[in-house]
C-alpha cells in the first residue's frame, strides 16, 4: 500500500512538472511572439519614416533643380544615384539625433531618381478621346523593333481610348477596362504578360501626354519617337549628348545635319515627371519603394507610391 502511494505521488509530481513545463513553454512562446510582433511593427514604422524622408529629399533636389531652369539632362545632381550607404552616415550630420548607433550602422539606404520622360508614354496613344496617329506611329516602330505583334498595340490603344472615355463621363463603367497606372497594368488593356518585361525598359504610363526628353532617353525610344529617324541617327544623338547636353531642339537638329526634323516630333529637352526609387536594407530584409512625382515649376508632388519587402539571405555581406 505504501509503495502504491509513493508511486502515485511520483506520478502526480511528474504530472505537475509536465504541466508547469507546458505552461512555461506556452508563456515563453507568447512572450517571444509579442517581441517579434513588436520588432516587426517597429521595423515597419522606422522604414516608413526613413523612406518617406528619402522621398522628401528627392523632391527637394528636383525643386532646387527647377530653380536653375534650363534643360534636364543626365549630368545634373538629380541624375546621380545614391549608392548604398550606412544610415549612420546621414545621421552623423545631425548632432541632435537620438538614433541607436548600432542599429544605424546595420541599416543601409540607397536610391535613384530617373526621368520618366526618357520613355514612351502610353497615354500618348489617345488624344481628345481619339486614338492618336502620331502616338500609334511611335509605338508601332517600338513594337516592330522589339518583335511584338501590332495586333496587341491596336488592342491596347482601343481599350485605352475606351477606358479614358469612361473615366471622363462614367458611362458603361462596368464594361470598361481600368486606366493603367504602371506598365504592369497594360495586361488590363490586352498586352500579353510575357511582353511586359520587353516593354518595361522603354515605356511608361503618365497621367498626361508628354514629349520624350532627348537628353535622357535611350536610342530605342528616340528612334521610335521621331518619324523618319534611323537607329544610327538615334544612337548618334545619344552619343553626342555625352559631350554636351542639348539646350534646345536646334542643338539636336544640328547633330542630324540641320533642318526642322525634330520640330514637329514629340520630343523635348526638359521633363516634368520623375520616378524615385528608395531601397532600405535592414539586417536580412530589403524594403524597396517606388514613387512617381510631378514637377510644375518649383512644386513637386507625389502621384503614387508603392512599397515591397524582399527577403535577403542571412549572411549577406555588409
Amino acid at each position: 500500500m505504501r509503495h502504491a502511494q509513493r508511486g502515485a505521488a511520483i506520478m502526480i509530481a511528474m504530472l505537475v512538472v509536465s504541466l508547469v513545463a507546458t505552461f512555461s513553454a506556452a508563456a515563453l512562446w507568447q512572450q517571444w511572439r509579442s517581441v517579434e510582433v513588436e520588432i516587426a511593427e517597429r521595423t515597419r514604422v522606422q522604414s516608413s519614416w526613413i523612406l518617406t524622408g528619402a522621398l522628401d529629399w528627392a523632391r527637394l533636389i528636383l525643386r532646387e533643380d527647377a530653380r536653375t531652369g534650363g534643360a534636364d539632362h543626365l549630368a545634373e545632381p538629380w541624375a546621380v544615384p545614391l549608392q548604398e550607404s550606412r544610415l549612420s552616415t546621414f545621421l552623423a550630420a545631425d548632432a541632435n539625433n537620438n538614433a541607436d548607433a548600432a542599429e544605424a550602422d546595420n541599416t543601409f539606404l540607397s536610391g535613384q531618381i530617373s526621368d520618366a520622360q526618357a520613355l514612351l508614354n502610353i497615354t500618348n496613344l489617345v488624344e481628345a478621346g481619339r486614338i492618336s496617329e502620331s502616338g500609334m506611329r511611335s509605338f508601332s516602330r517600338l513594337f516592330e523593333l522589339l518583335g511584338l505583334p501590332q495586333a496587341q498595340l491596336a488592342r491596347i490603344a482601343e481599350n485605352l481610348r475606351f477606358a479614358s472615355d469612361i473615366s471622363v463621363d462614367n458611362r458603361s463603367g462596368g464594361q470598361a477596362p481600368l486606366v493603367p497606372l504602371k506598365v504592369e497594368h497594360l495586361t488590363w488593356l490586352g498586352l500579353a504578360p510575357e511582353a511586359v518585361p520587353l516593354l518595361q525598359p522603354y515605356v511608361t504610363v503618365l497621367p498626361a501626354r508628354t514629349p520624350v526628353n532627348l537628353n535622357t532617353a535611350p536610342a530605342e525610344v528616340i528612334f521610335a519617337a521621331v518619324d523618319g529617324l534611323s537607329m544610327a541617327d538615334a544612337q548618334k544623338l545619344v552619343g553626342e549628348r555625352t559631350r554636351s547636353h542639348y539646350r534646345s531642339l536646334g542643338d539636336a537638329a544640328r547633330v542630324l545635319g540641320g533642318g526642322d526634323t525634330l520640330g514637329a516630333a514629340g520630343v523635348g529637352i526638359a521633363s516634368r515627371f520623375f520616378e524615385v526609387r528608395g531601397r532600405l536594407r535592414l539586417d536580412t530584409l530589403v524594403i524597396e519603394e517606388r514613387s512617381l512625382v510631378q514637377r510644375d515649376g518649383t512644386e513637386v508632388k507625389t502621384l503614387w507610391r508603392e512599397r515591397g519587402v524582399l527577403e535577403v539571405q542571412p549572411g549577406l555581406p555588409r
